[in-house]
């Protein structure tokens, strides 16, 4: 390890005068104590490492294979030493030896392989193994420091339980569900661990995301597996403040750019989830999300494959963030509302959209555009032409007209943006408005793409922090 190792105040080269070598009559004679030291097993980005910072501990060594994941994690911790290597093949002897403790360790596998995220596709049968890694990262240590981690943290998809082998076509055996997961857990018991395991959702410690986990604790210092208790819930019960909605990170002083009149029109799936969204969180919504201090109401669609033609990808601004992954799935809609004066406006039948044209903003196209997909027989075909349509389809502008406190209201124009990385998304996982995302130390700057994957890929910094404070007081700064 860089520098000195330290024992109660005093450095390596006074410990040996004090062990005989040359005793020296000035340097007071103390207990030994092993230097205790934190790792961070697969460190990503550091969203582990910066939770168990904020609980008060130390991450001396943070390991991954990863070069740009190692550079935004020294960024954000530059006094971690950062091991950029195989996880598998690392030789910890290198940065440890028996004068050593390691008293708190992270380890967060790759989860991709093991996610219902991949739907039908293969899996990779060497990256489902990863977890086997912490096991001889485990076995070192208590070979190198003569005690296994004191506690060990592990984080993954709650699939993991399922963890089995894989059939020749890579899917898993369903006959054969949970096999190597058990394996794994009894391996570890074996080496000396007591575990236990439970499944948290972040939304419940304060977290704006209802990220679900599956957390393992290992303890092998024979002090009580404490889980954290919830400090919010989904409705407010037990006296607890309900879970902070997405609401409280979006940027509303950038709303994007209207979805009529683009260079490039918007791709036809994208069209029909806003349609979709307007309907189901504005139109047919008693309590719509309203934008502050704008007449607007605004909500969420997901980038995700319908299941069924029915279904709506999408949120409300009034509730946390769902799961965030590796790619910028969100996107905010906000539709522009003005107040309605023209009693004619939705009244007639035969006419036309496209001679409608008196009402301010795009109030026209917006009326085709919910025609085009919630039209009589269902929605039209995408190339007919939007002024073929008439107002006789039951989602006409008479529906477009809204009530909102006893005023009515028409949908005047609807705008459409990608959450940013920088700061919605960053902050929706979880992480301090400070923390560094967008560049590293060396001064590179990461494609918004490698920012969105570098918070998908992160642990929901609140769920290390308050794993720590529940289980490891005692190694609190």
């Amino acid at each position: 390890m860089a520098g000195k190792l330290v024992f109660d105040g005093i450095t390596e080269n006074e410990r040996s005068r004090n062990s005989g070598q040359g005793n020296d009559a000035s340097v007071p004679f103390r207990k030994m104590e092993k230097k205790i030291i934190g790792i961070d097993g697969f460190c990503g980005g550091g969203g582990a490492s910066h939770g168990l910072k904020r609980a008060g501990i130390d991450i001396n060594i943070a390991i991954n294979h990863d070069q740009a994941a190692i550079l935004l994690h020294e960024t954000n911790h530059p006094e971690t030493q950062h091991l950029t290597e195989d996880i598998f093949t690392v030789d910890l002897t290198k940065y440890l030896s028996n004068d050593c403790k390691v008293g708190v360790m992270w380890a967060s596998p790759d989860c991709t392989h093991h996610s219902k995220a991949k739907g039908d596709k293969p899996l990779d049968a060497n990256l489902r193994m990863l977890p086997w890694a912490v096991h001889g990262l485990c076995e070192q240590i208590l070979e190198i420091t003569g005690s296994l981690p004191d506690v060990l943290f592990m984080e993954n998809v709650e699939e993991i339980q399922d963890w089995g082998p894989l059939d020749e076509n890579g899917r898993p055996i369903k006959e054969r569900k949970g096999e190597e997961f058990k394996a794994f857990i009894a391996a570890m018991e074996q080496l000396g661990f007591v575990f236990e395991g439970r499944e948290l959702v972040a939304a419940d410690y304060g977290a704006p995301t209802t990220r679900n986990r599956w957390y393992g604790i290992f303890r092998s210092d024979g002090k009580q597996i404490v889980w954290p208790v919830p400090t919010h819930n989904k409705n407010g019960a037990d006296e607890l403040p309900k879970w902070i909605p997405v609401s409280t990170v979006i940027d509303w002083t950038d709303l994007g750019k209207s979805i009529f009149d683009r260079k490039k029109p918007l791709a036809e799936a994208t069209q029909c989830r806003i349609a979709k969204g307007i309907k189901k969180f504005i139109v047919d919504n008693p309590e719509p999300f309203i934008v502050p201090e704008k007449e607007a109401m605004a909500f969420l669609i997901q980038y995700h494959s319908e299941t069924r033609a029915q279904d709506v990808r999408g949120q409300s601004l009034g509730e946390p963030i769902r799961t965030l992954d590796t790619s910028n799935r969100y996107g905010l809609v906000t539709a522009f509302i003005t107040k309605y004066y023209k009693t004619g406006i939705g009244q007639v039948c035969d006419e036309p959209l496209h001679t409608i044209t008196t009402s301010p903003g795009h109030f026209g196209l917006v009326s085709a555009f919910l025609i085009k997909y919630y039209g009589a027989d269902g929605g039209q075909p995408v190339d007919m032409p939007l002024h073929t349509i008439t107002t006789k389809d039951r989602f006409g502008l008479v529906n477009v007209i809204l009530t909102i406190k006893g005023e009515k209201y028409i949908i005047s124009d609807i705008f459409l943006r990608m959450l940013k990385a920088e700061p919605e998304l960053k902050l929706a996982q979880g992480f301090d408005a400070d923390y560094i995302i967008t560049h590293d130390h060396t001064g590179r700057k990461y494609p918004i793409k490698e920012q969105v994957a570098k918070i998908g890929n992160s642990v929901v910094p609140v769920m290390a922090e308050m794993l720590a404070k529940a289980n490891v007081n005692n190694y609190i700064n």
